[in-house]
């Protein structure tokens, strides 16, 4: 808001032919009408799913940069080991001079470098390009996912979205695809910032007392859901349904299956979107787990199908409920893994709250094709549709890093036992119950070692136990102050330090 005397100094500057008026906008930022955006974003993935070579690519947004004068800035963004999403831009006119060269100080990102080897490099993965809706990010930006990079310029080991890139260019040169789909469901709160300043004594506050599918035209939930579907539709999600979930203030929205990478990346630009679509409504949308006790927590069903040269081999028509040996296998894989790979799955101290029976909770390690307390189960389907449905997965949970444990260990995790089709059923196993039982069979897995490394999986490790150590041992019935607080979506540097 400028103001009077300003205003009146502004207009009192005369040229020889009057007062001064702007012939134009003194800014004029690049904003690109929604059905605009939708195309452009749908041609960027198309050009990302076909795989164009990077050069290309990078040649291609280069040029565009270049000529279009109402860009300002890049935002170029990168996801951190526990998953945290964070983003920072770049001036147009620097990147285009300085785009093989970025350089950030990888020690101010929790469980990435050590402060005496802190630097590291911040490639861009020029297939992820897309443009965004101005009323959401601002005027005049587009967004590049980033890859990490050590100083040597070789990928990062614990940068799970470089790890997950390079399973995918593996799977796409014996001509497979890894397909995914999530329903990764959050809750809508009264107050800006209310996780940053939860307390257990006066909890959240919900914004909607209705329940699943439930919610008048112009109730602030439904206007919310509703923003967010826009915003996806124009970010080229491809959407299919959205609606209030179960518990009340809970919602839902649910996108296209895509290739696992990109799956992962939406998943991330889904939860910034909803948050800043909320903050604009004066709320927090938030991916806890559990946020209130006694009702339904949040998941992030995660739909998985492998297909060859197009051919989805996850299915069968004459095999028990239409599901290929080959998906089976899959499944038996990720049944005798289950221990080893929750804490990836469900990574925080409040993520155990949810693995609860009373709330149709995943936490039985066992598939079906209709419980839904099994970890895994076979939705109907077929030869397009066949796939299986992790439903054990948190949606704070990495989605690079879970994404990327789920393939490798299904397809190539220990078969340590043959499950008959009866015990995949109805034997009872059941997940860990916090996250201290989740670390201990994590630290106990040599598969987890090879499949992430030593030293990432230290580091995850790690930074899991730090949490837990901030928070109370006996989640109980409460839901803790300090298991809010020390969450990875939620903790800062001011928060951490006053334990």
């Amino acid at each position: 808001m400028i103001s009077d005397p300003i205003r009146s100094a502004i207009e009192s500057i005369s040229t020889a032919d009057g007062p001064y008026k702007p012939t134009k906008p003194l800014r004029n930022f690049l904003e690109i009408p929604y059905d605009e955006l939708e195309e452009l974003n749908l041609a960027a993935k198309t050009r990302q799913l076909e795989r164009t070579p990077d050069k290309d690519l990078q040649k291609h947004y280069l040029k565009y940069l270049e000529s279009t004068k109402e860009i300002k800035a890049v935002t170029v963004c990168f996801t951190d080991i526990e998953g945290r999403f964070h983003t920072l831009d770049y001036d147009k006119k620097f990147l285009l001079k300085s785009h093989d060269n970025l350089t950030f100080d990888g020690s101010s990102i929790r469980g990435f470098s050590v402060v005496n080897e802190s630097d590291l490099r911040l490639g861009i993965d020029w297939g992820s390009f897309r443009w965004l809706p101005s009323d959401i990010f601002g005027p005049g930006k587009v967004i590049v996912f980033g890859l990490i990079l050590d100083k040597d310029g070789t990928p990062y080991a614990s940068d799970m979205r470089g790890r997950l890139k390079i399973l995918s260019d593996e799977l796409a040169k014996k001509k497979m695809t890894a397909n995914i789909a999530v329903e990764c469901e959050g809750f809508l709160f009264a107050g800006l910032n209310a996780e940053q300043e939860y307390n257990s004594r006066d909890g959240f506050v919900p914004v909607h007392s209705g329940g699943y599918f439930n919610s008048l035209p112009n109730d602030p939930l439904k206007l919310f859901i509703d923003r967010l579907a826009e915003c996806q539709r124009a970010l080229g999600f491809e959407n299919e349904k959205d609606h209030p979930e179960v518990a009340p203030s809970q919602f839902e929205l649910n996108y296209s299956y895509t290739e696992a990478l990109l799956a992962a990346d939406q998943l991330q630009l889904y939860k910034l979107t909803a948050r800043q679509v909320a903050a604009n409504m004066g709320c927090t949308a938030s991916f806890l787990p559990k946020p209130i006790a006694g009702i339904n927590g949040s998941g992030m069903h995660t739909n998985m199908s492998i297909s060859k040269e197009g051919k989805n081999l996850m299915y069968d028509a004459k095999g028990e409920d239409k599901l290929s040996s080959f998906g089976w296998e899959f499944i038996d894989r990720l049944l005798n893994s289950a221990n080893e790979i929750c804490l990836v799955l469900n990574p925080s101290v409040n993520a155990y709250r949810r693995l609860d029976p009373h709330f149709e909770a995943p936490n039985q390690i066992k598939s079906s094709a209709v419980d839904r307390t099994s970890m895994v189960r076979i939705p109907l389907g077929n030869d397009k549709s066949a796939r299986i449905e992790v439903r054990t997965v948190a949606p704070d949970a990495n989605p690079y890093m879970a994404f990327y444990v789920l393939i490798k260990t299904g397809l190539e995790g220990p078969m340590t036992e043959k499950i008959s089709s009866e015990e995949r059923r109805t034997r009872t196993r059941y997940l860990p119950g916090s996250i201290y039982d989740a670390v201990r069979h994590m630290k106990g897995s040599s598969m987890m070692g090879s499949l992430l490394g030593e030293d990432v999986k230290d580091k995850f490790i790690e930074r899991k136990e730090a949490v837990a150590e901030r928070s109370p041992k006996e989640l109980g019935s409460l839901i803790k102050t300090t298991e809010i607080l020390f969450h990875h979506e939620v903790t800062n540097q001011y928060l951490w330090s006053r334990f």
